[in-house]
């Protein structure tokens, strides 16, 4: 079953597209925002700029509410653009069945290699001051995992090299880093 948008790669380093949202992040975007775009330029998508206005509102927790992780939501929007429907199927509609094992995949995922077994923006960042030092780094760093994540499954669904299978840390994301070296990246 093809993507909804040809994928103009044929081989693609998660680790590359991690270290793009991270900056994406630190540039000026929101989680959300910055995990989609390094999605599709990535994997040279070829879709509209708006579509990434798409995701603003799922910022800080959806709104700045604190309920779900941004990071979480820009990799659920980035696999939705990719692995959605557009047209009333029915909950058995295999395009919504794929796309939602490989949403709950990337959800099951992301709970466990943030280290606090959570997707809720508030509990995810309870213990620092919002938009300052430990708490940026932590959503840069968080950022990075959803974008390295998603990156990882388009590469195993949809047959494209992933550079970093078989390198010494290809399998994992890489550990924090902190925000001084994260490179500001604009689109």
């Amino acid at each position: 079953m093809a993507t909804n948008f040809p994928l103009n790669v044929t081989e693609v380093s998660p680790h590359e597209v991690e270290r793009l949202a991270e900056g994406y992040y630190k540039g000026g975007y929101f989680c959300d925002e910055a995990v989609l775009s390094a999605i599709v330029d990535s994997f040279k998508i070829d879709v509209p700029d708006w579509i990434i206005a798409m995701t603003s509102g799922m910022s800080i927790g959806v709104g700045k509410s604190g309920c779900i992780c941004g990071a979480a939501n820009g990799g659920v929007a980035a696999l939705g653009l990719l692995y959605g429907r557009t047209e009333q199927k029915g909950p058995q509609d295999p395009k919504v069945v794929r796309c939602m094992g490989l949403t709950h995949e990337l959800h099951d995922w992301f709970r466990e290699a943030n280290k606090k077994h959570a997707l809720c923006c508030r509990v995810l960042t309870r213990e620092f001051d919002m938009g300052h030092g430990e708490h940026k780094e932590q959503c840069i760093w968080f950022t990075g995992l959803s974008a390295w994540k998603v990156a990882t499954i388009i590469c195993r669904e949809e047959g494209i090299k992933n550079l970093d299978e078989g390198t010494e840390g290809g399998d994992q994301p890489y550990e924090k880093t902190p925000i001084a070296e994260v490179v500001p990246v604009t689109r």
